[in-house]
């Protein structure tokens, strides 16, 4: 297949000179493409070709770019106030923001505490499980268990529960807490299930029990750590598990939260609740950032009655306006349209247009749960001739490992769908 040469920009060119991007060298950089504006589900490039955003910018725009409403929120509230401190103070897009995730998160997570990334929230919650124990005078329970092939962000306690081997951080494995690791689930989301599935991580509970705050995991979906789909009935027993030996369980949620998976939170598959849970990316549409930990009464009434007499933890843009004013038009507009019925469209297209991948040679397996789409291809890819490759498509997906995968915009209409896996299958058949 003949690529054509993209140009890139002058300030592409001066990224290459100053910038250090996500996961990538400034000795052998990859070029970055410079984006000018973005629309509904297009990227328009400095050199005025346009791009299907397959990503949802990294799964977080969920109503696409440009959203007349969630524009609208965020320029009539940075003309209130973009921010002000949350120590002391507060205001109603976080109240009203609170209230909401109570309402619509599964039952008995009443209490919300915010910060201002994923990887903060999963420090937020770890943080919590270990104060509440210590509250509770059992200091000994220091020890976390989490699962081989999860990922649940980039911070040290965060980085210390994902996967310790295969993971994006294990070169880190001296200098990171240790806790403890179940296997990977194996039986998959729509399959006959096995309950041998969990015996490891019984065992594990069994033994260690004493010592372990928590169990983190990623419900149903195990994203960067390799986009594993698993059966409900591993999660349902994990939370019985948590009961049984006097856990708690930490949902970590920020990627599948806001119907990503065909519900609007991915704990809704077992029909489970966790003791706290984890929110960010989708939760402002991608417009800011900003993240949530939702906790039961027992957890933040456990905390508050320890010694300290509060949760020790205050970032400094906790509760920002601009941020919860989005977050709030972000949540209406996902409530208000069929949203349910709208991923099901998108996994009717998915499924049908990943059809012809499996009789590539060099594909291994292919997967989708609502609105994701999995091509597992036998040997990782080259990151930067396959993005040229993609882009010369007109589409923007950004593969990792042996994963080449989409989770679009919720707004993708079934013409770019099609438009987009049909480009991907030019590259991946070429």
């Amino acid at each position: 297949m003949t690529v054509e040469k993209h140009h890139f920009s002058e300030i592409s060119q001066k990224d290459q000179q100053y910038v250090w991007h996500p996961y990538s060298s400034l000795t052998n950089p990859i070029p970055a493409y410079e984006v000018i504006s973005a629309k509904g589900v297009h990227l328009k490039l400095a050199d005025g070709s346009e791009l299907i955003d397959g990503m949802s910018s990294w799964w977080c725009a969920i109503h696409g770019y440009n959203h007349p409403a969630l524009n609208a929120a965020a320029k009539n509230q940075i003309d209130r106030m973009s921010h002000v401190m949350f120590g002391g103070i507060t205001h109603s897009p976080a109240v009203t923001l609170c209230q909401k995730l109570v309402e619509i998160t599964p039952e008995g997570l009443d209490k919300v505490f915010l910060s201002d990334s994923g990887s903060v929230s999963v420090e937020v919650a770890i943080k919590m499980a270990f104060q509440y124990w210590i509250s509770q005078g059992h200091s000994n329970k220091n020890k976390l268990l989490s699962l081989k092939g999860g990922y649940h962000g980039d911070t040290f306690a965060a980085m210390s529960v994902c996967d310790p081997t295969n993971g994006m951080h294990h070169i880190f494995d001296q200098v990171l807490p240790q806790h403890h690791f179940a296997p990977k689930p194996q039986v998959g989301f729509a399959v006959e299930w096995n309950n041998s599935d969990i015996t490891e991580f019984t065992a594990i509970l069994e033994t260690h029990h004493k010592n372990i705050a928590a169990v983190i995991l990623e419900p149903i979906v195990q994203g960067a750590g390799g986009m594993n789909f698993y059966h409900p009935d591993y999660l349902k027993q994990v939370r019985q598990l948590c009961d049984q030996h006097n856990v708690l369980l930490i949902a970590d949620e920020i990627a599948t939260g806001f119907g990503r998976t065909g519900k609007l939170f991915a704990c809704e598959w077992a029909q489970i609740s966790p003791d706290i849970m984890c929110l960010g990316k989708s939760l402002t549409g991608g417009y800011m950032t900003l993240a949530a930990t939702v906790c039961t009464e027992k957890v933040s009434d456990g905390i508050c009655h320890g010694e300290a007499g509060c949760f020790m933890h205050g970032p400094t843009f906790m509760g920002n306006p601009l941020a919860c004013a989005v977050a709030n038009a972000s949540i209406e507009q996902l409530l208000s349209d069929d949203w349910q019925a709208n991923i099901e469209r998108i996994a009717a297209v998915l499924n049908q247009q990943i059809e012809p991948f499996k009789k590539l040679d060099t594909v291994a397996d292919t997967r989708v749960l609502g609105a994701i789409g999995v091509i597992e291809m036998k040997h990782p890819v080259n990151l930067a001739q396959i993005q040229r490759q993609f882009v010369s498509q007109g589409i923007w997906v950004r593969p990792f490992g042996k994963l080449v995968y989409v989770m679009p915009p919720y707004i993708i209409e079934d013409s770019e769908l099609e438009a987009l896996m049909r480009g991907i299958y030019k590259v991946l058949s070429a």
